[in-house]
């Protein structure tokens, strides 16, 4: 299994149909990575499909999945895996993540919906991630998602997450901005939930904006700027596991480029501020 993936550095953009024509006259070294959505590039062809392959020869380049349903009640998307593979492939791709979620039942939900925070559930999603990963001939990432209820718990958000990277033996692709969300949601300490995360298995970040739908209401939309809090947790995230890779995702109410280049400067403000990293074995060593 190949263990070499999400070989990108610095700071990345979600790479959106709509930036097109505006990336080509972005110099090159002002963004270090992209990532993209698969469903939406796969099986295209014409001059999308030319886009892209202009730019995956122009960029490093990781992909973030919409739609396998890793805890879905459906069985395993393998066409869908076989297709990635592929794409990935002929694009020079190393790099997979998706939603530690579900989005099937049936047929499509159009929603990423929340896993039960349970053993069975731990032990399903585990199952599916073991069987993409030797589908795929790689390691993937898992990205903690937001979530709005948490239907029959017995576990923690924390305990959860934890048990499906220690159990799966997969990598964790850490949005630092759902946590903020979930901290306001669900009341708890965010800087301490940071704090408990394996640092070793972050192949990559996720910053993002939301939409303050009540003062203990938030929701994550990916459509406005990161606000100082969130920038405080990645610069956290920075202090305690090192430097990662980050990415700025933008995904409504996209505002114009030089604007996404702004705060593409603000990750690597926040890279540059970044204190030594003492190792710990004990707290990061695996299970």
């Amino acid at each position: 299994m190949n263990n070499e993936t999400f070989q990108v550095s610095g700071a990345g953009l979600g790479f959106r149909r709509c930036m097109i024509e505006t990336l080509a006259e972005v110099e090159t070294a002002q963004i270090d990575f992209l990532e993209v959505a698969p469903e939406n590039w796969m099986g295209l062809g014409g001059r999308f499909d030319r886009s892209l392959r202009e730019y995956t020869e122009r960029y490093p380049f990781v992909t973030h999945g919409l739609s396998l349903s890793l805890g879905g009640p459906s069985p395993l998307d393998r066409e869908f895996l076989l297709k990635l593979k592929q794409f990935m492939f002929d694009h020079n791709i190393l790099g997979y993540s998706e939603h530690l979620s579900y989005c099937t039942d049936d047929g499509h939900l159009y929603d990423l919906m929340p896993i039960p925070f349970t053993e069975a559930a731990v032990k399903h999603v585990v199952s599916r991630i073991h069987q993409t990963q030797d589908i795929l001939k790689q390691r993937i990432a898992i990205e903690n998602v937001s979530y709005y209820a948490a239907p029959g718990a017995e576990m923690s958000e924390l305990e959860f997450l934890l048990a499906v990277l220690n159990e799966a033996d997969c990598d964790l692709l850490l949005d630092v901005n759902n946590i903020y969300v979930n901290s306001v949601n669900h009341g708890y300490d965010a800087a301490a939930f940071l704090a408990q995360i394996p640092g070793e298995r972050i192949s990559y970040i996720h910053v993002a904006g939301h939409y303050n739908e009540a003062e203990d209401l938030l929701v994550d939309t990916h459509g406005a700027d990161v606000i100082d809090p969130v920038w405080g947790l990645l610069q956290q995230s920075y202090d305690l596991f090192g430097v990662k890779p980050t990415l700025l995702e933008r995904d409504f109410n996209i505002p114009p480029m030089d604007q996404l280049l702004q705060e593409l400067h603000t990750i690597r403000d926040h890279q540059r501020r970044a204190l030594p990293v003492v190792a710990e074995e004990s707290r990061y060593a695996r299970i």
